[in-house]
């Protein structure tokens, strides 16, 4: 006599504490831990022995989406295959999480306003989501999730929050690609929403910045490294440019014999042409950087993986050795400051040296230069300043 299906109910299911075996028939169980733990199982002979077959977290697949996989095996077994030796065998198949984060980010990097955009994507899901990475995409359950970001929830909660937005989009598109089934055990309503406290007001607050009188103290200690992150780093501080507009920058976009580095605008925060004009100091560290070679698509500082940039974090990496409490993004604060206490200069250069907009729609209308000639004698006396030994 055939054993009975379908033993349980939906709400049955959401109710059950008692840890043990809960059979739905047929071999299917839902088993609880003694912690709480909730996983589906399914239980079949094979010559002789007992065998166990695990078919997801009791959180992440409904109850139908539970039964059909214990039905493929049933019929497998029936077939005198061996259910977990044919998973085995399909999961040749299915990509880890790292080559679906790597792939997604490749396939969206047109949509992307920046490179530092990307390189932020790329960050997080190679350093934060990095237990993740090695791990078939189909077997990431909501405690991996968890796992990943309960240890920055609280003390990284901005950081911690774009991860777990972005750990769900890349699974959404294993799902669609046929990897993946069941819910996302990264979305947040209805789910992570009930794991995880609350986030705590927005903590991006102002970027930490370095006075402008001990800057030339820590360019001198920049030029004593010979390391492409110090490189990269003087070259940000000399042009006050954003990090993602330095790090992103390819030999393309710089006229030595003109001394300019032209930013186009898909890769400004304002979407708009920016200009840079280079003191020789900053053509100098160029110089250095050619010998990483030099073609028109070549990044100007590239990383050890062909083909990329340096990571932002090399730079932040330097800091935290340094023992400073300060952000890259900070020494443009640090360039505003020294312009405000002893430049002459009026404060429409110093905005455009920075990038930022100034006045109405009307009066940028009638100021439709970009003060590029006065704004290299701006940075060439910000470069001199950094140059003093005593600050």
């Amino acid at each position: 006599m055939a054993r009975a299906l379908h033993k349980l109910t939906a709400r049955t299911v959401a109710t059950l504490k008692e840890p043990r075996r809960h059979g739905d028939g047929g071999g299917l169980y839902l088993s609880i831990s003694k912690d709480g733990r909730r996983r589906w199982i399914f239980l079949y002979r094979r010559h002789g022995k007992l065998r166990e077959m695990g078919l997801g977290a009791g959180r992440d697949v409904s109850l139908a989406e539970v039964r059909e996989k214990a039905a493929t095996a049933r019929k497998q077994v029936a077939d005198g295959l061996d259910p977990v030796m044919e998973r085995g065998r399909a999961k040749v198949a299915i990509p880890t999480f790292g080559e679906v984060a790597d792939a997604f980010i490749a396939a969206m990097a047109p949509q992307f306003r920046n490179a530092k955009h990307i390189e932020q994507w790329r960050m997080t899901l190679e350093v934060y989501a990095a237990p993740l990475r090695g791990k078939a995409i189909d077997e990431i359950v909501t405690e991996d999730i968890l796992g990943v970001l309960r240890p920055i929830w609280q003390s990284k909660n901005e950081t911690a929050s774009r991860l777990r937005g972005r750990l769900e989009r890349v699974l959404d598109s294993a799902k669609a690609q046929g990897h993946r089934s069941g819910e996302n055990p990264a979305a947040w309503r209805g789910h992570l929403a009930l794991l995880l406290p609350r986030r705590q007001k927005l903590q991006r607050g102002h970027h930490a910045a370095m006075p402008f009188t001990e800057v030339p103290a820590f360019v001198s200690q920049l030029r004593a490294r010979n390391a492409m992150a110090a490189r990269s780093f003087e070259f940000v501080i000399l042009t006050a440019a954003r990090t993602g507009e330095a790090l992103g920058a390819t030999w393309r976009e710089i006229d030595a014999k003109s001394k300019v580095w032209t930013v186009p605008a898909a890769r400004m925060k304002g979407g708009r042409e920016h200009r840079v004009p280079l003191s020789p100091r900053t053509l100098s560290i160029l110089t250095e950087m050619a010998e990483f070679g030099c073609e028109p698509d070549d990044y100007l500082f590239p990383s050890t993986k062909r083909g990329r940039p340096l990571s932002s974090m090399a730079m932040d990496m330097l800091l935290r050795r340094l023992n400073l409490d300060v952000t890259v993004h900070g020494f443009r604060s640090s360039f505003r400051e020294w312009f405000g206490e002893l430049s002459t200069y009026p404060r429409e250069v110093a905005e455009a040296a920075l990038a930022h907009v100034v006045g109405d729609a009307t009066e940028r209308a009638y100021r439709r230069g970009d003060a590029l000639e006065k704004r290299r004698q701006l940075m060439e006396a910000w470069a001199a300043f950094c140059e003093t030994a005593a600050g």
